[in-house]
């Protein structure tokens, strides 16, 4: 197996957390270093961290201080930033982005890592998100396209990472590294027959609301273009929930705007997604098929 680091940033996950080390633990592929990042939980979280680390010499613990908020988007990455640099000059050859609300396989990552050896242009990969119903794995479907790949279980080949420069510290930073990896001719996609069970929703840390604020804003981060967002928000309307969605995402987006927002200002980048999304809107191939 190639090596491969892992870097988890946690907060107040103590609920599920025991579950993502025990299935970590029992992986039959280990990686060179797992970095947990405990940004500034109030729960056991920490101490379940400290314990793994002390059973485990390849666990590392990092614990930030309390914010005293939860920071939509960008703090998870901030999180993360700081839990990469314990391994970012080790010899690996992939790097995970990975949540601490999971459980999985214990061959999870074995077989991940073989889907990466039999396609050299895969760049971005992983699992499939599900919850559990009536004791069966559902897919937890939110109608993502071909592209995307979740950001609870992201493993990023060294080159592709390399080559789009890390990760954005804002929200939409796991849309932004996907397109920048296609525009560089690399592949992303989920391997849908690999599961990993979420043991919360997606979003529930922050509310419904709140967490289609931050994908509107974080569409506008991406550069999306404004009648992609128009023809989304109308096709949102009529999903559940019914017209909340549609409109936080256009709040989000045009808040962007008018609040002035950083965003990627890369004029080849906007150029690239942009043109994808006017592809898609008059039916033509593209990386939204």
């Amino acid at each position: 197996m190639p090596d491969f680091v892992v870097i988890t940033p946690v907060r107040n996950e103590g609920d599920h957390f025991a579950e993502t080390i025990e299935s970590m633990v029992a992986q039959t592929a280990r990686s060179m270093m797992w970095v947990i990042v405990d940004d500034g939980s109030k729960d056991a979280t920490g101490p379940l961290a400290d314990a793994a680390a002390k059973t485990h010499a390849w666990i590392r613990v990092l614990h930030r201080a309390d914010r005293g908020f939860r920071q939509q988007g960008g703090g998870v990455i901030q999180a993360f930033s700081e839990g990469f640099e314990l391994c970012k000059d080790l010899p690996w050859a992939f790097a995970v982005k990975f949540d601490g609300d999971l459980s999985f396989e214990k061959n999870y990552f074995e077989n991940c890592l073989a889907r990466f050896a039999q396609n050299p242009k895969l760049g971005i990969g992983g699992g499939v998100i599900c919850k559990s119903e009536n004791g069966e794995l559902v897919v937890e479907s939110r109608g993502d396209p071909r592209f995307h790949v979740r950001g609870a279980t992201k493993i990023y080949r060294r080159a592709c990472w390399d080559q789009i420069g890390g990760l954005l510290k804002a929200p939409g930073w796991d849309t932004v590294d996907e397109l920048k990896a296609n525009m560089l001719g690399w592949e992303t996609f989920t391997f849908h027959d690999l599961k990993l069970r979420q043991h919360k929703d997606t979003g529930s840390a922050d509310g419904a609301w709140r967490n289609w604020v931050k994908n509107g804003l974080a569409n506008y981060v991406s550069a999306y273009h404004p009648l992609f967002m128009l023809v989304k928000c109308l096709k949102r309307a009529f999903a559940r929930p019914y017209l909340l969605g549609a409109i936080g995402l256009a709040y989000g987006f045009i808040g962007g705007y008018f609040r002035k927002v950083p965003r990627v200002e890369d004029r080849e980048f906007s150029r690239y997604v942009r043109g994808q999304q006017l592809r898609k809107l008059t039916l033509r191939p593209s990386i939204w098929d």
